[in-house]
């Protein structure tokens, strides 16, 4: 199918969509736009489009297969996957302090423990692949773009190296950013968004969630079990910094936002 086709194709099943479940409906939210997805919120439906639709074979065999509360697949024409919202609310919000009790995160934690304590998914990841080969090139961009400055960037790598060693795998969620964990009082609701399930390193899952909220680590440890690696964990959140920005900023998301990725890197310059 050429792209323009693609295109067409997408916006009929999205319009054929919209007229089936607008009833009663006020309001469409955009809640993801870039190049590669889009994905729409119509009342209690979300609406997924994605450029690779093999992320979409992945994520559905993903919330498939994770022994945790996962959102329900309504149906799925390609290259739209409808599914249901989960209840609750999100665990928060990069950059604002998270509403949620240290018990709720430490539901979170305990939650994330089933998944890592699961089987692993019969596919193989490429999240983690070529790290040192990312993190020279992304560093470079950075200092060279006058994007940030040579020494944060140069402090960051060196802290970074720490996450770059042999893990043991386990069922990785991938892409566990804190709006995607949902919960109701002090109970995990959902995790949605699994298309970069993988088997992959616990400690990434666990840093990505708590980047920007390092003060409710502890709470998180409280129900995941404390036998990790602090030191790694605080290297994932400079790589994961370092390697994402330039993605962000290509794709219209401002990392320089109080509280996300260039104030993370800032405050490893002093520790936590």
């Amino acid at each position: 199918m050429v792209p323009g086709d693609a295109l067409r194709f997408a916006r009929d099943h999205i319009v054929a969509a919209l007229i089936a479940i607008m009833a009663g409906v006020e309001e469409v939210a955009v809640v993801v736009a870039h190049n590669e997805r889009v994905t729409l919120r119509v009342g209690d439906v979300f609406l997924k489009v994605d450029s690779d639709q093999a992320r979409i074979d992945v994520e559905v065999e993903a919330m498939r297969l994770a022994p945790v509360p996962t959102p329900e697949v309504l149906w799925r024409k390609p290259p739209v996957l409808a599914i249901a919202a989960v209840p609750g609310q999100a665990l928060g919000r990069l950059g604002e302090p998270s509403p949620a009790s240290p018990a709720a995160w430490a539901a979170a934690g305990a939650a994330i423990r089933t998944l890592h304590d699961a089987p692993l998914p019969p596919w193989v990841g490429t999240k983690l692949v070529g790290l040192e080969a990312q993190l020279e090139r992304e560093c470079a961009w950075l200092v060279d773009n006058g994007v940030l400055p040579a020494e944060l960037v140069d402090r960051n790598r060196e802290i970074a190296q720490t996450a770059i060693r042999p893990w043991t795998p386990v069922f990785m969620h991938g892409d566990l950013q804190i709006v995607h964990i949902f919960t109701d009082g002090d109970e995990v609701t959902g995790v949605i968004d699994w298309s970069e399930a993988a088997p992959g390193d616990a400690l990434f899952d666990l840093a990505i969630l708590t980047l920007g909220h390092e003060e409710r680590l502890g709470d998180l440890l409280a129900g995941y079990g404390t036998d990790v690696d602090r030191d790694v964990i605080r290297a994932w959140w400079s790589l994961r910094s370092l390697l994402a920005s330039r993605w962000l900023i290509e794709h219209g998301f401002d990392p320089s936002l109080p509280g996300c990725e260039f104030d993370v890197l800032r405050a490893q310059m002093s520790g936590f």
